[in-house]
């Protein structure tokens, strides 16, 4: 079976506490799971079918630790810059406090690229792991 590496990355960034995602083995459909925007009794349905097909668990945004993400992009500047980034990121309220700062900083398009390029990887990587062949 190949897959879409755009696919699985984007069912990756998507997953949440609340939902992951997984690949049907017999029909390589990607399946979405939630406990908020589903019935216990849609959520049965479709572990009965994938128990019956088999599938792949697809790694989820924690596997990926988007915060040790920022820590390693944050390392990439200059002293000044990696001074005010690390700022950002220290304490409750990280994220958006990142998000706002490299717009600030003119530097959002580089973490984003930075991002996927991390994302790429590991769906690469998963996708090896799990005999997978894949495509752009």
């Amino acid at each position: 079976m190949k897959v879409k590496l755009s696919e699985i990355m984007e069912a990756i960034e998507t997953s949440n506490e609340y939902s992951e995602n997984f690949l049907d083995r017999e029909t390589g459909e990607l399946v979405w799971v939630s406990e908020m925007a589903m019935t216990r009794e849609e959520m049965d349905e479709i572990y009965n079918r994938l128990d019956e097909h088999g599938f792949y668990r697809l790694p989820t945004s924690f596997d990926i630790r988007e915060y040790d993400l920022m820590r390693k992009f944050v390392s990439s500047f200059p002293e000044k810059a990696r001074n005010r980034l690390a700022k950002a990121i220290n304490g409750k309220g990280a994220f958006g406090r990142f998000r706002d700062t490299i717009r600030q900083m003119g530097v959002d398009e580089q973490w984003y690229a930075y991002r996927e390029a991390a994302y790429r990887e590991k769906t690469i990587e998963w996708c090896e792991d799990n005999g997978l062949e894949y495509e752009e």
